[in-house]
């Protein structure tokens, strides 16, 4: 169990780490007022879990090296919790358009790449 936790938690500080970083980029270098830091990640890391499953289904990697890259790298990089808040200030913001564009990028593209990830390792 220790070991499980430490693994998470290691692996959590280094995807919450790059998530800061992509953010603070695109607060230094693109100011906008749609979410792209959190477009960005939340895609990137669709397309890393369905690559990395892709490559799991192929090569043996422990259970513990697992949690420590999906829960604990992949979970923290990502966020769900940041994309609800950016929908509610789009909401709040009467910014309809980039709402609607916001809401169908992440879904349809996040979806879309977990499985071009997967297939792309799978039978690439």
């Amino acid at each position: 169990m220790i070991y499980k936790l430490l693994a998470i938690g290691l692996g959590g500080a280094f995807g919450a780490s790059s998530r800061y970083l992509i953010y603070y980029y695109f607060e230094r270098f693109h100011r906008s007022d749609f979410p792209w830091a959190t477009l960005l990640v939340n895609l990137s890391g669709s397309f890393l879990i369905g690559f990395l499953w892709g490559f799991f289904d192929r090569y043996y990697i422990s259970p513990g090296m697992r949690m420590f890259i999906f829960i604990g790298i992949l979970g923290s990089f990502t966020t769900f919790s940041t994309f609800a808040f950016d929908i509610l200030s789009l909401t709040r913001d009467g910014q309809f358009r980039l709402l609607l564009t916001y809401l169908l990028a992440t879904n349809v593209l996040g979806i879309g790449l977990a499985f071009a990830g997967f297939y792309l390792f799978k039978y690439g």
